[in-house]
């Protein structure tokens, strides 16, 4: 409180509004308020002394006629507690004096109960309220719970703005709250509003309250309950039916604008109901959920009163409310419906939250028909459509095929399964579409218990699969009872399952795919690898299936993988030695142990190379001035190839002598460490796919052929550069440009064709991907044959301007930069422990970037990387941009180097500076 009122004083405010916290019921601190010269918005001190404490609150509703329930008053301890819970009759409700919110009560059954329940509420109530004064009260067991909103001038004019009925509770909290109460005749309105204005009357009541009562729905009687003297959560409810701004009305009040209440008597119209949207999970007794939200979804014909949004952090402090969800129309069942569809268009992810129970609750025909009484939650029955994780597993994640396609260009990886075959026979056999989510398991797999029943599917690597402690077989249909648990184990051979669930499973879509990139930390489930007590929703129902895959269908998992591939894009004898090919091709590669859904290392021969170093590109012959990568590109980082995977780089500075085939990338996912690969030269006619969604399980046979990696060569002509057209495995081509080197002329090249070719709208393209001189083209082969898309980018090409008419779009983007970066660093030194320690770049990337462009000092890299302005040569998961020249320093000049045998650095004045430098 003090620092609240500190923070007012300082910053000029004249009024706190408290809100519905514990504050704006502590008479002390409106005092403090009003001490401090700052109007606190609400009731007075003495007003919330009258009604802060039950059992005086109950006093002075006797002495104004209101009806009570029977109870006692204070009590001094157990025996006198026993005493009047006689009296009056078991069952008994003790209660706290002091606080709310369904915070210090409990309902008491006989007198063993009460022994117990005495200590722990006392105890409850003075850890949260200051006050451990009981008193007892008769329970009513067909009680509603129904309260009258006030509002009072603090002159002795009070009136009412209608009742609530918030009978839908669980654990004296409530779920649901609506205007007006149900079932109720005009006269029992009437009596109650008259009944709550006489007892705000009696202390001169002044701003927003609420007199809370007992209905017993058995005999039409009601009771007191007590006062609330602040705003309720539920008044928007009010506020809809009767176009009353209750906190501008506070507000008013409090500056001495309101005019007199007896001008402003609404008429109340139509019918409201809201929900509170809470983050717990009501399948495992309502247990608190914090966490990312990954999803937040709500409707726009609906009032929503709310704070969180998409990337909203719920952190685990003090109340799970998220949002009320609020509906009005003119009757209550046409409420009713909106609710419904409220609730349905609401979606919340990343976190379990209450949203699925409420759809339940508001459908059933209790609260349909406005029976609800205070018990009605306890004995309902919520069936929720989910998967609980017990266990999750090694590495397992939510993928669906064929992922995120389509931002290629900006440096987001499809990423998918990475045995698509598995993938998509899975969800075959469960009747799903070969798009719908799955779960993709590595090496060891989860342990799931189900809520609901389900038609689930595994396939992939074998592994064994036990149902409630049961074997039972993978690629085949498998009927799940609601309550059992499904096991899967580890893997012998492969190493990578899919899991699919009939319906699908309901995670958000990001960027068009439900594919988790956990690098990005997006998609899928939270964005990231399944954690035990996770909870996974169904996104439609299962229905009995007898299905099983045909043997011939089922590959065999073995330790070692022959896998198909195409020639290129690079190869001899330009980045390679004839003999390094043949090598490459004649060789039984291991699989490293640092792999991943990134990239699969593998060890083997190093090259000879064709090229004492990259030139301009870099220190290592298999350096290039960066390019788009194809998925599956056999990228040679250094001596070491590597297998790029769904989560691998879009851009990159190596040479690739080989692209594996669409229809053979599902090997690349189940390749394990320990493993023998060995890659087999196809001619594409043999490799494309007859359409898009085919899939291919058998080996390709190593076949032998004179290839080239290169499709088309038009050499240099005037002012045109000379463009090579290179086979990036059978659904990508790579467009070059000019020498190796780096030239704006040629990126402004690239760039003026990559627009060309979106003009064009190509049925079949999916990610046209600029580098540093080239343009990767992704494209569908059944829609758009190879042969056709060459002559379209032939005639692009040469409808291009002269470089110097080129116009291209172009924006300035400002952005922070951070100077040796805590987390650059960190992944140095996880480099240096996985893979190599003795890198250029290690230990320290900026004295790298110091040594290699020969400069004086770290203060010098400093200078150039802050003063320059950049232009930005391409945009993938890696930054290529270089420095221009400042107007305001002439002085500050590109730099870049080349190789010298003799191990000397030697800078000299360029047109850019290679993106690998800066990364």
């Amino acid at each position: 409180a003090d620092r609240i009122l500190q923070i007012a004083q300082d910053c000029g405010a004249q009024a706190i509004h408290p809100g519905y916290g514990f504050l704006s019921e502590n008479p002390g601190f409106a005092e403090a308020c009003e001490a401090a010269g700052i109007a606190f918005i609400g009731p007075t001190p003495a007003q919330m002394r009258a009604f802060g404490l039950k059992h005086t609150a109950r006093d002075l509703a006797e002495q104004r006629g209101v009806p009570l329930l029977p109870g006692s008053g204070l009590l001094s301890d157990l025996a006198q507690a026993q005493t009047e819970a006689q009296r009056i009759g078991f069952p008994v409700m003790l209660k706290s004096t002091a606080g709310g919110g369904g915070i210090g009560m409990r309902l008491v059954w006989n007198a063993a109960e009460l022994a117990d329940a005495f200590e722990n509420v006392g105890r409850l109530a003075q850890a949260n309220f200051k006050d451990a004064g009981l008193f007892i009260e008769k329970y009513v067991e067909q009680a509603r719970h129904i309260e009258v909103q006030v509002f009072g001038d603090g002159a002795g004019g009070v009136i009412a703005l209608g009742e609530r009925d918030c009978s839908v509770q669980r654990r004296n909290q409530k779920v649901i709250e609506e205007t007006p109460a149900p079932g109720l005749s005009d006269a029992q309105r009437s009596e109650l509003h008259a009944t709550a204005v006489r007892l705000a009357q009696a202390v001169d009541y002044r701003s927003a309250g609420t007199v809370e009562f007992v209905y017993d729905a058995a005999t039409g009687a009601f009771y007191f309950l007590e006062v609330n003297t602040r705003l309720q959560v539920e008044h928007g409810v009010t506020e809809q039916v009767s176009g009353v701004d209750l906190v501008a009305w506070m507000l008013q009040l409090a500056a001495g604008d309101l005019p007199p209440l007896d001008t402003l008597q609404p008429v109340l119209r139509g019918a409201s109901i809201q929900v509170r949207l809470y983050a717990e999970d009501p399948a495992r007794n309502f247990q608190p959920c914090a966490g990312l939200l990954t999803e937040v979804v709500f409707p726009t014909d609906a009032r929503v009163d709310g704070w969180v949004e998409r990337g909203t952090e719920v952190p685990a402090w003090y109340d799970p409310m998220l949002a009320k969800l609020i509906v009005t129309a003119d009757t209550r069942e046409q409420a009713l419906l909106k609710m419904e569809a409220a609730l349905d268009a609401t979606r919340l992810a990343g976190i379990e939250t209450n949203l699925g129970y409420l759809r339940q609750v508001v459908r059933s025909a209790v609260f349909r028909e406005g029976r609800q009484v205070t018990r009605f939650l306890n004995s309902f029955e919520y069936r929720p459509a989910t998967i609980e994780v017990l266990e999750p597993g090694v590495q397992t994640s939510v993928q669906d095929w064929p992922g995120r396609t389509g931002y290629w260009d900006v440096g987001v990886p499809p990423s998918g399964p990475m045995d698509a075959y598995a993938h998509r026979m899975a969800n075959q056999l469960v009747g799903n579409a070969p798009e719908a989510a799955a779960l993709e398991i590595t090496l060891a797999g989860p342990t799931l218990r189900f809520n609901t029943d389900a038609v689930v599917a595994v396939t992939g690597a074998p592994v064994k699969l036990t149902l409630d402690g049961q074997p039972v077989a993978m690629w085949q249909a498998l009927l799940v009872n609601a309550g059992s648990t499904l096991a899967v184990g580890r893997t012998e051979a492969g190493v990578r399952l899919a899991l699919a669930v009939a319906g699908g499973l309901d995670v958000p879509a990001y960027l068009g795919s439900r594919s988790t990139f956990t690098l990005g930390q997006f998609g899928g489930h939270a964005g990231r690898h399944l954690r035990a007590g996770d909870v996974l929703h169904l996104a439609g129902t299962a229905t009995p299936v007898a299905a099983a895959t045909p043997a011939a269908l089922i590959p065999t998992y073995g330790h070692h993988w022959d896998v198909g591939v195409l020639y290129g894009p690079h190869g001899a004898p330009d980045f390679f030695q004839p003999d390094d090919i043949a090598t490459f091709f004649a060789t039984d590669w291991k699989v490293h142990h640092n792999s991943s859904r990134t990239g699969v290392r593998l060890i083997g021969p190093r090259p000879q190379w064709a090229r004492a170093d990259g030139g301009e590109a870099g220190l290592h012959p298999s350096n290039i001035h960066d390019n788009a990568y194809a998925i599956g590109a056999i990228d040679f980082t250094g001596d070491m190839p590597v297998i790029l995977g769904p989560d691998g780089p879009s851009l990159g500075g190596f040479v690739c002598p080989a692209v594996v085939l669409h229809d053979e990338l599902w090997k690349v996912g189940q390749l394990r460490p320990g493993d023998t690969v060995r890659f087999h030269r196809v001619p594409h006619a043999s490799s494309a796919s007859a359409e898009p969604t085919s899939v291919r399980a058998e080996p390709v046979e190593a076949l032998t052929h004179p290839l080239t990696p290169i499709l088309d060569d038009r050499a240099a002509e005037g002012d045109r550069p000379r463009r090579v057209i290179r086979q990036a495995g059978d659904r990508y081509v790579l467009i070059e440009f000019g020498p190796l080197t780096l030239d704006l002329e040629l990126r402004m090249r690239v760039q003026a064709l990559l627009h060309g070719l979106q003009a064009k709208q190509l049925k079949g393209v999916i990610d046209l991907t600029p580098g540093i001189r080239s343009l990767q083209v992704h494209f569908y082969p059944a829609l758009l044959p190879r042969s056709d898309l060459l002559h379209i980018i032939s005639e692009a090409d040469d409808a291009l301007p002269p470089v110097d008419e080129m116009v291209v779009p172009s924006r300035t983007v400002v952005l922070p930069l951070s100077w040796d970066d805590p987390q650059t660093k960190l992944a140095i030194e996880k480099y240096m422990q996985s893979v190599r320690p003795d890198a250029p770049w290690c230990p320290s990337n900026i004295e790298f970037i110091r040594r290699i462009n020969g400069l004086e000092s770290i203060e010098d890299v400093f200078k150039i990387v802050f003063d320059a302005r950049y232009l930005v040569l391409g945009l993938g998961d890696v930054y290529l941009g270089a420095p221009v020249a400042t107007p305001l320093d002439p002085r500050h000049r590109l730099v870049t180097t080349k190789y010298n045998p003799a191990r000397t650095w030697t800078p000299e004045n360029a047109v850019g500076i290679g993106g690998a430098y800066l990364c």
